[in-house]
């Protein structure tokens, strides 16, 4: 924590309680939290993969932000064709203020439904940090050859933050996201899985703001969560980090790179 950040409990809550939540930038953690990243550069190698893309489709694409990184990446070679999904309204609008003068078309489409596209319409999909990849309607929009190129979270990510507020979880909440079970699915739907790689990941959490806007941002970790609710714990977390130092939670991640068969052989 920096000597411009406040650090008193209240002051520290109250600012990260009025923060937007929306889009996936975290800027605003710098100096407050930070967080390894896996060492394949997921943005920089999707950006390599739209280079050679003739039409793509990144799903889940929250604000845009990491589509937008990665457009700069392949540019000039970049798609003729690109759109993208986002199932939360705010999310939606901040990407397609973002995208559309890029020429990307984003649809709101909410999490569990059907992408509103024809078959094999696309030769790359990607996708940062899906709730839940639909493997069925990822193997039907890709062209037969055409590849499946995402950034997952992993089992148990952040768990150290999460069983700090819930307590101890069941070991079926434990290992969700499992990489085994989604290179499963992704093989069940006809796809031919490449490569998947894991990683765990130190973060640590330097004030308690930090952890407020984490909980606040990444709703899934702590259903409901919000300060008021939590603030016999958070204050405990509070002194705990002035007096200790940061928190320190492991984030999990997977790389997914796989690819639908051409010929008889695809679904």
């Amino acid at each position: 924590m920096t000597a411009s950040h406040p650090t008193t409990y209240d002051t520290l809550v109250a600012e990260a309680t009025a923060v937007p939540t929306d889009g996936w930038d975290f800027s605003w953690f710098e100096g407050r939290a930070g967080e390894e990243r896996p060492s394949w550069g997921y943005a920089r190698s999707a950006g390599e993969r739209l280079a050679r893309a003739e039409a793509a489709l990144d799903v889940q694409t929250g604000g845009g932000e990491v589509l937008d990184f990665a457009l700069d990446t392949a540019a000039p070679d970049r798609p003729a064709l690109i759109a993208a999904t986002e199932g939360w309204r705010p999310n939606a609008a901040r990407a397609t203020t973002l995208l559309r003068p890029r020429g990307v078309v984003v649809v709101e489409v909410p999490d569990g439904a059907p992408l509103p596209f024809a078959d094999a319409a696309f030769d790359l999909v990607l996708s940062r940090h899906p709730v839940s990849p639909d493997w069925a309607e990822i193997a039907r929009v890709l062209r037969p050859g055409g590849t499946y190129f995402a950034q997952h979270v992993g089992p148990a990510s952040v768990f150290e933050l999460v069983e700090y507020f819930l307590g101890p979880q069941p070991e079926e909440v434990r290992t969700g996201r499992d990489p085994g079970r989604e290179r499963a699915g992704a093989e069940a739907a006809g796809l031919e899985v490449v490569e998947v790689r894991a990683e765990r990941l130190r973060m640590e959490f330097h004030d308690i703001g930090a952890v407020v806007h984490f909980l606040r941002k990444v709703v899934w970790m702590v259903p409901g969560f919000t300060a008021e609710a939590y603030e016999p714990r958070l204050r405990a977390l509070h002194e705990r980090i002035v007096t200790e130092g940061p928190f320190v939670a492991h984030s999990t991640r997977h790389l997914f790179d796989a690819r639908k068969p051409e010929g008889p052989a695809q679904r």
